[in-house]
């Protein structure tokens, strides 16, 4: 699927401002871990563990490319980072697409 100017450039004024939000609610997670009741030992490397893992979502770092703004979209819906609601504002295309490839994959 070619994917519009519009949608790329919509796409890269949104990704920051998902990611941030993503983070923030990652931030809050690790609080929660780090006041836990296991040795202290525990919880560190207990989130050294988290931390390593969740670098690599999408919502946190995603190498930017046009042509996988389907997938990547795919990604964030499917890990709840976006909603469909996140979606308007992108061609109809772009919108059916994204919406075909959650009933096919998952």
């Amino acid at each position: 699927m070619e994917i519009k100017k519009s949608d790329w450039k919509l796409f890269r004024e949104r990704i920051g401002i998902w990611q941030e939000n993503y983070m923030e609610e990652l931030c809050k997670e690790y609080v929660g871990l780090l006041q836990g009741d296991e040795p202290a030992s525990t919880r560190f490397w207990d989130l050294e563990e988290r931390v390593n893992s969740d670098k690599r979502l999408p919502g946190v770092q995603l190498e930017l490319r046009k042509s996988n703004v389907d997938i990547d979209l795919l990604r964030l819906y499917k890990l709840g980072i976006i909603e469909e609601t996140d979606l308007e504002g992108f061609s109809d295309e772009l919108v059916e697409r994204v919406m075909e490839l959650v009933k096919l994959r998952w």
